[in-house]
């Protein structure tokens, strides 16, 4: 699910998602930077955001990974791009985007 917030309401994007209780994860292997909450202790389930920039807006692409990857080398793994739990927590992260005050 896709959360495109305008660069007008927000100018640090990554700042933003660790307000909303993301930790940051870089990938070893492709240095691609995302951001995940986990539900509890357990690595997963857990939510994975990536940030993408486009001309105007900052796109928050949202998915629940129910487990991590089975088989070692594929990047496949259960995630779930919508419903009502991916839904809620796209309007959670939305309203906290665009209605947080910045840190000082």
């Amino acid at each position: 699910m896709n959360i495109p917030i305008l660069k007008t309401v927000m100018s640090d994007p990554e700042k933003a998602i660790l307000r909303c209780g993301y930790g940051k994860i870089v990938n070893r292997q492709s240095r691609e930077t995302s951001f995940a909450r986990r539900f509890h202790g357990d690595m997963y389930p857990r939510f994975h955001v990536y940030i993408n920039e486009r001309p105007e807006v900052w796109v928050f692409s949202l998915h629940l990974d129910q487990k991590q990857p089975t088989y070692e080398g594929v990047s496949a793994h259960a995630g779930e791009y919508e419903g009502t739990v991916v839904e809620k927590e796209a309007a959670r992260i939305q309203n906290l985007l665009v209605v947080q005050p910045p840190a000082e």
